[in-house]
């Protein structure tokens, strides 16, 4: 008798818990478990996690497990505040060899089980990774989280190895050996605990597992920021978001640095100041003064805490330079230009002082924050400034771009040309290309101007890209500030041959960079109108 011949691909064996958690969220939960179902025959349960819903969400579940064996719901008898107690719930839960997790108002991409598990086991790793999504509803735009940790397959041998980890806060586009978690005792915090998943990852990270990472999208964030009510890390209005963020991050570096994980640690304080703080301080001039005092007296304490050596690492770096600010002050001060520095890229506006024995400073009533390493700085690595003016107009509108000097570096490096282009906001297609010389406009600065299609761009919003290029081949990628004043950032009717009229808008976006809305014809003029009438009448 001949064996029988073997299955070049067998099918993957049922390995998989996926948790999902949700709470009162009956008109998405149903999506995420369904999407975790369809991942096949790798996962072996689904534990939808009902953390005491008000909704009628634990009726649906329950109706979708009575045809789906795969599918147990466990109903939490008090709501916990959070979505670690839940997390934690469905760790308890779970029978399968490796977990993940999933939230109620997301959902796993088609094989994201698949590659995940295969990865963990080809590897032996207790922990596999890979790339996770940000999808914006209703537009469906995508933008990946951390997309230069998932270019490529690798094997990590510890954590360690690739300190930006610590840049991927994220639980839910993992997967994990449950008896890695259960054997090291990690779990998330308990309770109303906002990013509870920096702490989980941190205590994943400081376990140090072997890890496999993937370029595969696994996880799809939805992002409803029309909804009634934002997801906790998402709602940022209040003091309370940002402090609850101090303190996980706070956290997840104690957690490091006490399972002598330093560089991970330092890395970690890194993180903090050149994204968390960064992002935060965008968002300043949204708030209201009492916000921003409370903000600033409660990252100024933390900062405080830091070692000199933690500050001064780089410390020209936006992130730091911005922390050396709030140290420096004890009053939130120069926030449009903090702003400007907390963008991405960084864009670090005038004034450009120096001190009577000419070095560089923040300004002349800041002169212990120095700014003399921007001085030794490749071009390409500075905090450029561009001024932008968009005027709209019926014939040829014109955009007029002003170049700042920084401390002679501009001129040192030679006279730049730059490269114009339009992104769409929606699916980032450029329009409206074009390269032109910036001609001197004085000592400190360098002009040109551009013509503007605005009918060829079309509706939309659009944001202005540029690329500074220098003689000897640097490339500096950037956006531009936009100069209110004189009713620049103001909507206009423009005539247009081709839609009959436009609506142009030139606007500062939440870091200062101009882009642009544009309505085309009647139908999309009248839309405008009326969304701006319900506005008013609200």
């Amino acid at each position: 008798m001949h064996p029988e011949p073997r299955d070049p691909h067998p099918a993957p064996v049922a390995q998989v818990a996926v948790v999902v958690i949700g709470y009162n969220d009956r008109a998405h939960v149903g999506e995420a478990v369904r999407s975790a179902l369809a991942q096949g025959p790798a996962v072996a349960e689904v534990i939808a996690v009902d953390d005491c819903s008000t909704d009628g969400s634990d009726a649906l579940l329950t109706g979708l497990a009575a045809g789906e064996p795969r599918l147990r719901v466990v109903r939490r008898s008090v709501n916990s505040g959070g979505c670690g107690s839940p997390r934690n719930t469905g760790i308890d839960a779970a029978t399968a060899p490796y977990v993940m997790f999933l939230d109620s108002d997301d959902v796993l991409p088609p094989g994201a089980v698949d590659a995940l598990l295969a990865a963990a086991t080809d590897a032996r790793a207790q922990v596999a990774s890979g790339l996770c999504v940000r999808r914006e509803l209703p537009s469906g735009r995508e933008q990946p989280w951390q997309a230069p940790l998932y270019t490529a397959h690798c094997v990590l041998a510890r954590p360690s190895q690739h300190p930006r980890l610590v840049h991927d806060t994220l639980c839910v586009n993992k997967l994990y050996r449950t008896d890695f978690l259960r054997d090291h005792g990690i779990r998330f915090p308990e309770g109303r605990f906002l990013y509870e998943d920096f702490v989980f990852t941190a205590r994943v990270l400081a376990a140090s597992p072997r890890m496999a990472l993937v370029p595969d999208r696994v996880y799809v964030w939805q992002v409803r920021r029309s909804a009634g009510r934002l997801s906790l890390s998402l709602d940022r209005g209040g003091i309370e978001n940002w402090t609850a963020r101090v303190q996980a991050c706070a956290l997840a570096y104690d957690i490091l640095l006490g399972a002598g994980q330093k560089e991970l640690a330092r890395a970690a304080r890194a993180k903090f100041l050149d994204h968390d703080v960064r992002m935060y301080a965008r968002e300043l001039g949204l708030r209201d003064a009492p916000y921003r005092r409370a903000w600033w007296e409660h990252t100024r304490a933390y900062l405080a805490r830091y070692d000199a050596a933690g500050r001064e690492l780089d410390p020209d770096a936006p992130g730091r330079l911005l922390a050396r600010v709030v140290l420096a002050s004890p009053e939130p001060r120069d926030l449009p230009r903090l702003r400007e520095l907390a963008a991405r890229p960084a864009r670090l506006l005038p004034p450009y002082a120096r001190t009577p024995e000419g070095d560089p400073v923040w300004s002349a009533d800041l002169p212990e924050v120095c700014l003399g390493p921007l001085l030794t700085r490749p071009v390409a690595a500075l905090p450029l400034a561009v001024d932008a003016e968009l005027h709209p107009r019926a014939r040829a509108s014109v955009l007029r771009l002003r170049l700042h000097e920084l401390y002679g570096k501009v001129a040192e490096a030679g006279p730049p040309e730059v490269d114009v282009a339009w992104h769409a906001r929606d699916d980032e297609r450029g329009r409206g290309r074009t390269t032109v010389a910036l001609t001197p406009s004085g000592p400190d600065s360098w002009s040109a101007e551009v013509p503007v299609d605005l009918a060829g761009l079309g509706s939309g919003t659009w944001d202005l890209h540029l690329i500074l290029r220098f003689p000897d081949g640097t490339r500096r990628e950037t956006t531009a500030h936009a100069v209110a004043g004189a009713g620049l950032l103001r909507r206009r009717a423009v005539p247009s041959a081709l839609h009959g009229v436009l609506l142009a808008q030139p606007y500062a976006t939440h870091s200062g960079a101009l882009a642009l809305r544009v309505a085309t014809g009647l139908q999309g003029v009248l839309t405008v109108v009326r969304g701006r009438l319900r506005r008013l009448l609200r």
